[in-house]
């Protein structure tokens, strides 16, 4: 699996990441599917297995349920071979999102998420939005926040994962790493992509495969890929056989 560097933040990450919301979370999520959280036997193999492959480069958030609980514990021991892309912002609540961006809250949940992890950083934290992204990092102390907590050495990254075009080159320009939705039916946000390979900045690729709804996987992580800003692609998957082979195929 091959590595870039994420933009000017000093961290490399494989070009595949795996995102770890149904490590977690199965209730009102976007999938065409329904599905059975694993129990952590199974997800301690599939961790193995993805680093077998070369991934490093974990996402994870406080609204994909007990996700960060669980990682924290299997983990455990190997934390320096893993890129831990955090968030907050947004939590679920009682079955839905409830979403509070201001500083105070980003402290605590920071705090939560480190004693979860069982970490004592992150490589990057990015903000949670809503959708209101220019409102959101309009907040100048909430960005002031995110800078505070590299200065205290709690992440060695920040940014934002954004919904909009304007929000996500507005969180280029005041942060260090932006995470987008990219793939073959939606381009809105290719102009963030590409403000990131001008500016050498950080980009991470949500949504490649459209929430488990992409008809080609292979065209679809090929697409994204080939983007000369996007630094690397997250894709959610359980399922040992679907992580082999989007390997295979993001390395056609």
């Amino acid at each position: 699996m091959d590595k870039r560097q994420l933009g000017q933040t000093g961290i490399t990450v494989s070009r595949l990441g795996l995102g770890t919301v149904k490590f977690g979370r199965n209730e009102d999520v976007k999938y065409p599917h329904g599905f059975e959280i694993p129990d952590e036997n199974a997800l301690a193999d599939l961790l193995a297995l993805a680093a077998d492959l070369g991934i490093n480069l974990l996402d994870t958030a406080p609204s994909y349920g007990t996700s960060e609980e669980r990682l924290g514990r299997l983990l455990k021991g190997q934390r320096e071979n893993w890129v831990i892309v955090g968030k907050a912002g947004e939590e679920f609540i009682d079955g839905k999102s409830e979403f509070n961006f201001t500083p105070g809250h980003f402290e605590k949940s920071l705090e939560r998420s480190l004693k979860r992890l069982q970490t004592d950083y992150l490589d990057v934290l990015l903000i949670h939005s809503s959708g209101n992204d220019m409102e959101i990092l309009g907040n100048h102390g909430l960005i002031e926040k995110l800078h505070d907590f590299k200065r205290r050495g709690l992440v060695r990254a920040v940014g934002a994962s954004t919904k909009t075009p304007e929000g996500g080159i507005m969180a280029l320009e005041l942060l260090d790493v932006v995470m987008v939705a990219y793939n073959p039916e939606y381009t809105d946000e290719k102009s963030v992509l590409d403000y990131a390979t001008t500016n050498n900045k950080g980009a991470l690729v949500k949504k490649a495969l459209a929430s488990g709804h992409a008809g080609d996987i292979g065209k679809s992580l090929q697409f994204a890929l080939s983007h000369p800003g996007a630094t690397a692609v997250i894709t959610g998957t359980i399922n040992p056989v679907h992580l082999r082979e989007n390997c295979r195929l993001a390395a056609t």
